[in-house]
């Protein structure tokens, strides 16, 4: 059976965390389910006690404008208030998905900031619900006009409830945050401790963007998040040690993982030059013969186009062209600017004639050779015919001494 390619075990893990993932998101919307069944039945109760800081300031009581608002915000209700019951299991899920991907010293740190900032957000909504709200409620109806009558909606009041809280339970994870930007060593105490001017402006800055147009919302939460700051630095102290440790853990741990990186690079390195060793003497040994035949021929060849390009210092140069190592300055056609100037015609036609001259130098030059290479030619003809010549003479000559010998 092949083996997996790395590409299709890649997609598998993908495909792996996907699945992990829909499975934790059935399991909280299973768990919200379960506690909306739960509360579904008393949705109308569940609103009357979340109006009591409304109901006890406004003497007339609250009305509803739309036409199914008394049967669906009730019903919106019930849904928030059955996640925010749920909200633990909920974090708990997402930290089931993302805590294998964590070394222990970042589980160290996570688990107590999770804690805490669950806590935090329930005790910014009921800070919300127990401190702001009433006081919103107690001073609003003071500005109302005497022509008119104040009787908010229940869609309306829901909604700036809400809005309330989830500001709120924002800004009162103030200290963890902070913890947060000490622990992971973006900046140090020392550093948000001489920046808490900026730190108070954007407090007031965020309550302005959080919390509905009014000012009480406003420093209601500015305030606190400010209040709470100046925990976190405290907390932060506190978290010192164990925010120490976790950083010498997780030294060690990048340490000893770039350790076994280079040991196994430096075996994969090893394995690889054996290979090559291997496949480089087998290669020598298939062709060591033809080789050796080969490597006199070859030393000659060398030696011989060597020596011919130490005598000739344009050997390098080919039929067309060639290149001079020094070039006559007066030769070039410049300007003392740098600015394009086009030539004349005169210019021109001089500079055609300068080429053609060079061209009819060049040939001429060629052609020299050549023709004294064909009189010599002719020379040794002419002393092969000569020599020819006395040679056939001496052969007559001797012929004919034979035959007078040969006479009675």
């Amino acid at each position: 059976m092949a083996d997996k390619s790395p590409v299709s075990d890649q997609e598998l893990g993908f495909l792996s965390h996907l699945y992990e993932l829909r499975d934790r998101l059935l399991r909280i919307v299973i768990a919200v389910g379960l506690v909306f069944v739960c509360l579904f039945p008393f949705a109308k109760d569940l609103y009357e006690l979340f109006a009591l800081p409304l109901a006890g300031q406004v003497p007339d009581g609250m009305i509803s404008t739309g036409t199914i608002a008394p049967f669906l915000v009730p019903l919106k209700l019930a849904l928030l208030a059955a996640f925010l019951i749920a909200l633990p299991y909920v974090l708990y899920q997402f930290w089931g998905f993302v805590a294998p991907g964590l070394y222990r010293h970042e589980k160290r740190l996570a688990v107590p900031l999770l804690v805490s900032s669950v806590l935090l957000f329930y005790l910014g909504v009921l800070f919300a619900y127990f401190v702001l709200l009433p006081l919103i409620f107690t001073v609003l109806p003071a500005f109302v006009p005497d022509v008119a009558t104040y009787m908010p909606d229940i869609g309306s009041y829901l909604d700036f409830a809400m809005a309330l809280f989830l500001a709120f339970g924002i800004g009162f994870e103030m200290p963890v945050a902070t913890i947060l930007l000490i622990s992971t060593g973006m900046t140090t105490r020392e550093n948000l401790a001489k920046k808490r001017p900026y730190i108070i402006v954007g407090a007031f800055i965020v309550g302005m963007l959080l919390t509905p147009p009014d000012v009480i919302s406003q420093l209601m939460l500015a305030i606190p998040m400010w209040i709470l700051f100046e925990i976190g630095l405290v907390a932060s102290v506190l978290f010192a040690k164990q925010v120490s440790i976790a950083g010498e853990e997780k030294a060690a741990k990048e340490t000893a993982e770039r350790d076994a990186m280079d040991r196994e690079y430096a075996a994969d390195n090893d394995d690889d030059s054996d290979d090559d060793l291997e496949d480089s003497f087998k290669r020598t040994l298939v062709t060591g013969s033809s080789t050796a035949a080969n490597a006199e021929p070859a030393a000659w060849a060398d030696t011989a186009a060597s020596a011919r390009a130490n005598d000739d210092p344009t050997a390098w140069e080919d039929d067309s062209y060639t290149y001079a190592d020094e070039v006559d300055p007066n030769d070039l056609q410049y300007e003392e600017s740098d600015e394009y100037r086009p030539l004349t015609d005169e210019e021109m036609a001089a500079e055609l004639e300068r080429i053609d001259a060079l061209h009819t130098e060049a040939k001429d030059t060629d052609a020299a050779p050549q023709d004294t290479g064909d009189s010599a030619e002719q020379d040794a003809a002419t002393e092969d015919d000569s020599g020819r010549d006395a040679a056939g003479g001496e052969s007559d000559a001797t012929d004919d001494r034979v035959q007078d010998q040969d006479k009675p």
